[in-house]
């Protein structure tokens, strides 16, 4: 959505809140169902594995498109072609917006580049998920690992922005709204601290705006920007920056 507001371009977005998740029929034309009417809807009736607990309801259209039955999702062209994975999707959303510079305009060597840090932050964000699935009842193991990734992914940010006014390069690409978004997540954590204080744990990010001055003046930039702060709405405004 940050994408297409800076792009230029009209996007349409359906969806709800995680909780209201099994309360839709998954397909194209997506529309949320009432009890009767899952009872209609047996057939499309699909056990969560991962994300989800209970069932949720995906037409055999959406399975064809999406064969990971995975949301976020997306579907563009004429024929609906699904597209899945976060960064794909965003990719996707880039292609199709009228300033091309936000993945890298026709520079290949660029937009390859860029990839280089949706793949970056793809990585992070698998190590964190995992990490605030289990803040409730943290182990040390995963702690510490999620701590070791924050930091190698951080340094990483600090030095290519030590270099650059972007991740990427000079201009705003969809590298750093990825980031955005991405580490606005991960600093749910915070919502943690009493369950953290509990195991002897600290924030990982406590230390952010000392640790990575750079990324955390670029962070909290974007996050002002009215493209992104329009879209991130009240997600961020626990956290004082």
């Amino acid at each position: 959505m940050i994408t297409a507001k800076l792009g230029g371009l009209d996007l349409e977005v359906v969806g709800d809140k995680p909780n209201n998740m099994p309360n839709w029929l998954w397909d194209f034309e997506a529309r949320p169902i009432s009890e009767d009417d899952k009872d209609n809807l047996k057939s499309y009736e699909r056990i969560s594995k991962r994300g989800f607990k209970g069932s949720l309801y995906k037409t055999d259209e959406f399975i064809n498109q999406h064969p990971f039955g995975t949301v976020p999702a997306g579907f563009v062209g004429n024929e609906h072609l699904g597209v899945f994975e976060s960064n794909s999707i965003l990719r996707a959303v880039a292609r199709e917006c009228k300033d091309k510079t936000l993945y890298g305009g026709e520079d290949i060597n660029l937009k390859s580049r860029i990839d280089s840090y949706l793949d970056a932050n793809l990585v992070f964000s698998r190590e964190f998920q995992v990490y605030l699935l289990e803040l409730e009842d943290i182990t040390k193991y995963t702690y510490e690992r999620t701590k070791s990734a924050y930091q190698f992914y951080m340094d990483g940010l600090e030095n290519s922005l030590s270099k650059n006014n972007f991740l990427a390069g000079d201009s705003l690409s969809i590298a750093d709204i990825s980031f955005v978004c991405e580490f606005a997540q991960f600093l749910r954590e915070g919502h943690y601290l009493n369950q953290l204080k509990s195991k002897n744990l600290s924030l990982i990010s406590e230390n952010f705006q000392t640790d990575y001055p750079l990324t955390f003046k670029h962070f909290k930039n974007l996050c002002n920007k009215k493209e992104f702060s329009d879209v991130m709405g009240t997600y961020l405004d626990w956290y004082k920056m």
